[in-house]
């Protein structure tokens, strides 16, 4: 029950952020080619809802397997080869956002001591960009999660989007929708000899 709202909410959040960011756009555009005018700060705001979209959303990924890996070779092999080779990925992606993390700590604390502010906005710098330890502390909480799932052997591996085996079953939807539609076509015209 936690789960599934933990789910929703953070569903709910990516949905408002793209939406926000398509508006602004949208307004922007307007603005600027219908009345020759425009938002001074609808480009920054739009760079940092993208930046909040994609670093969170990169962990909402890691989440229900939405990424797509080329893990062919992988699942070639052996159970606890694939197992171990899948461990080794996560710990690869774990120094990764750990490098990252250190790197953004950084970054922020001395935004936050030089006291910058947004160019167009009156929003402290270090605020604005704090997405960066955000998203990379999801990161790490979500690869640990994925660790986790495949030492308790509850998952085999990353779970990357197949989007051939996707385009396998949509054939097959299709194909089943064609021949119904045949069938029902046939069944039309026996009806009407």
């Amino acid at each position: 029950m936690v789960r599934n709202l933990v789910t929703q909410l953070e569903e709910a959040f990516l949905s408002l952020l793209l939406v926000a960011m398509t508006l602004l756009v949208f307004a922007e555009v307007v603005m600027r080619f219908g009345f020759n005018s425009g938002i001074h700060w609808a480009q920054e705001l739009t760079l940092l809802l993208a930046a909040w979209f994609v670093l969170y959303g990169a962990s909402y990924g890691v989440k229900v397997g939405a990424h797509i890996g080329v893990d062919v070779f992988v699942k070639l092999l052996p159970t606890k080869a694939h197992r171990f080779f899948t461990l080794l990925a996560v710990v690869l992606c774990l120094i990764y956002c750990g490098l990252f993390l250190y790197g953004s700590w950084i970054y922020l604390s001395k935004m936050k001591m030089i006291g910058i502010e947004l160019e167009d906005m009156p929003v402290p710098k270090w605020l604005a960009m704090s997405i960066l330890v955000i998203g990379f502390v999801m990161l790490i909480v979500r690869f640990l999660q994925l660790g986790w799932k495949v030492i308790t052997k509850e998952a085999d591996g990353f779970h990357f989007s197949d989007e051939a085996e996707e385009s396998m079953e949509l054939a097959k939807e299709l194909q089943g929708l064609d021949a119904k539609e045949q069938a029902a076509d046939t069944s039309n015209k026996g009806e009407r000899s």
